[in-house]
């Protein structure tokens, strides 16, 4: 499959498979996430860190169209990093983010703190959404999902809203580039309102405006679990929030903040 992007320097070429559900001609919010994940690890540290906190403000709909990247380092200390980076629709600012990296060391924790445990089976023991059930679902609706595996990660008839899933992109996102698991949990980040809400999709929206993915450890592998609740509120808006896991456990959390519509 040809990549979702293609960077040069600090120029980005879209292609139409970053579409997302609601309108093909703007982005679907993962692939700015995954973007803007691949820029945040290029960022140099001295000392070595990691990512522990990427947040992105979507300040406006990302459109399916050429981009510019701009980075700054706004702190750099001994123990800590915090960058800025914003996507640039011409000279419209479309998405800033910040990113936080912290000092990687190995502390010596108590015994029996540390990895928190599966709860639910692995994705080699899921079953793969069936191409029926994506096709009635927004996948269809969303050229960006038609380059995302699905496995619910239960032995039981899924829920809709109730049913933690795996995911696994599989189209390349920048072209030449891996896909890191960064990357990969930055894209399962903003799936947390698609599979948790309980509302109609065919009668509702829940656009989120931002995304925030905290990590207590670098994510593992390609597939990535999203156990997600969404609250809403009365007034048009809602929390969607998700535990994140990889094979080994769960290794972090994400929220988004919804604009709730009928259609």
């Amino acid at each position: 499959m040809d990549a979702v992007f293609e960077v040069a320097g600090q120029a980005v070429q879209t292609s139409a498979s970053a579409g997302g559900p609601w309108d093909h001609a703007f982005q679907h919010g993962a692939a700015p996430a995954a973007l803007v994940a691949w820029a945040a690890e290029r960022l140099d540290t001295d000392p070595p860190m990691r990512i522990v906190r990427l947040t992105l403000d979507l300040l406006r709909p990302v459109p399916v169209a050429p981009l510019e990247i701009r980075s700054e380092v706004v702190r750099q200390g001994r123990k800590i990093q915090v960058a800025l980076i914003s996507l640039l629709a011409g000279d419209v600012e479309v998405v800033r983010a910040s990113v936080l990296k912290v000092l990687q060391s190995s502390p010596p924790l108590p015994e029996g703190l540390g990895e928190t445990a599966l709860d639910v089976p692995s994705p080699d023991e899921c079953e793969a959404i069936s191409d029926q059930e994506r096709v009635s679902s927004t996948v269809a609706r969303s050229p960006f999902l038609k380059g995302v595996s699905a496995r619910p990660a239960t032995r039981d008839e899924p829920r809709p809203g109730r049913t933690p899933i795996w995911f696994r992109a599989n189209q390349p996102i920048v072209a030449g580039q891996p896909i890191s698991p960064i990357m990969r949990a930055a894209i399962a980040a903003d799936f947390g309102n698609g599979v948790s809400s309980l509302l109609d999709p065919k009668e509702w929206s829940f656009i989120n405006g931002d995304v925030t993915l905290s990590l207590a450890r670098p994510p593992v592998g390609e597939w990535i679990l999203v156990s997600a609740d969404m609250s809403l509120g009365r007034d048009g808006g809602g929390v969607a929030a998700s535990r994140l896991g990889d094979v080994e456990g769960y290794f972090g959390r994400s929220a988004q903040s919804l604009v709730i519509e009928r259609r």
